[in-house]
């Protein structure tokens, strides 16, 4: 947009700032709509989901249709299950959700997620956000392997090795040979 923004990244999937479905209309950029249960401030307080990928689904199918109620042209919609956001490391919920990203492949929609550093990853190693690289790439493989076209992380350069070739791996043999290039984003 006139600033180069080329993409709205909304943690709120559109619910917290009125207007900003229409300025993602009326420019065409892509949009991310992130699942966050509550707010920033409360997120983290005790989340409970009865069905999670269930749950987490449903958010999806009623955030798309709002953004293309007003306008957001379908194909620029990209769906962040938002790890670490309202998600529990006790129940296992930013596991989960990288274990069956595959379940949200119906709703049509790239998929986006950012396990970068992440507190899960934490928890697992033991480490501190600085120390978590491995783990990270490690998430990541694991969200390529189940569905995930685009990832959000702190080590691009990393990360972009990682991802050619996991997608190299995913990708061969579907759509004949891959030269290993890779078709996502890191």
């Amino acid at each position: 947009m006139k600033a180069g923004a080329e993409m709205i990244n909304d943690i709120s999937a559109l619910r917290h700032d009125p207007g900003m479905a229409g300025v993602a209309a009326a420019h065409g950029a892509p949009v991310v709509l992130m699942h966050m249960r509550g707010e920033p401030e409360t997120m983290q307080a005790d989340p409970h989901y009865d069905d999670l990928i269930g749950e987490v689904r449903a958010f999806f199918r009623e955030r798309i249709g709002y953004a293309e109620e007003r306008g957001i042209d379908p194909g620029r919609i990209i769906l962040d299950p938002g790890l670490g956001f309202g998600k529990s490391l006790e129940e296992n919920h930013n596991l989960l959700l990288l274990k069956n990203l595959g379940a949200f492949k119906d709703l049509g929609k790239p998929l986006l997620v950012g396990p970068s550093r992440k507190a899960f990853i934490g928890r697992i190693l033991g480490l501190p956000p600085g120390e978590r690289e491995e783990g990270t790439l490690g998430a990541v493989a694991a969200a390529i392997c189940h569905g995930a076209g685009i990832v959000r992380v702190h080590d691009v350069a990393r990360t972009l090795r990682l991802v050619r070739v996991v997608d190299a791996i995913v990708r061969c043999g579907a759509e004949g040979k891959s030269d290993g290039s890779g078709g996502r984003g890191a």
